[in-house]
């Protein structure tokens, strides 16, 4: 049986489809992703989320790096490939990030490494990055320890908390 956080995220797409029913990407040209649509045009892609086959884990990093990830950041990236949802949050736009295919999914884990090590680096705590915003220094991330969401200043320890978790922040949104 679902989560209720897996139920809520399906139901943000579903509506998310609804208010946008035509996507567009850029296309990857090295590798097709189950989520096109008919044929690339000017380097740009129809797309739509879709849901992959299993759950994709993240035990084998998590165990590499001694963390455990909250749930809802596991179901969050492990059930839908897609190019990110771009929707608004009352600080400013925000495009809820998702693994584009297969092989995109492993580049995602090698980011969150590298995320994970330089917060250690700076001896803060560690985040993992959900969101991308409209300003290149910030970043929408989950603290590790708590699940909480915060607009996160790259380079800097979290302080602004926006959510008490993943559920509360998408329920903050709007398209």
């Amino acid at each position: 049986m679902p989560s209720a956080f897996l139920v809520q995220y399906q139901q943000f797409i579903g509506a998310y489809l609804q208010k946008h029913p035509t996507l567009w990407t850029w296309a990857d040209p090295a590798q097709l992703s189950p989520c096109q649509i008919g044929e690339v045009v000017d380097e740009q892609v129809r797309w739509q989320p879709v849901a992959q086959p299993e759950l994709q884990s993240f035990s084998a990093l998590e165990q590499a790096l001694g963390l455990q990830f909250p749930q809802q950041l596991t179901e969050f990236y492990g059930n839908w490939f897609g190019a990110g949802l771009s929707v608004q949050h009352e600080r400013g736009g925000v495009e809820l990030l998702m693994a584009w295919h297969q092989a995109d999914f492993e580049r995602l884990q090698q980011n969150i490494v590298a995320h994970v090590l330089m917060k250690r680096r700076l001896k803060q705590r560690e985040t993992v990055f959900i969101a991308a915003t409209d300003d290149d220094h910030y970043l929408i991330s989950m603290l590790l320890s708590s699940g909480e969401v915060y607009l996160e200043r790259v380079g800097a320890e979290v302080s602004d908390c926006l959510a008490a978790d993943l559920s509360q922040f998408l329920q903050q949104l709007s398209f």
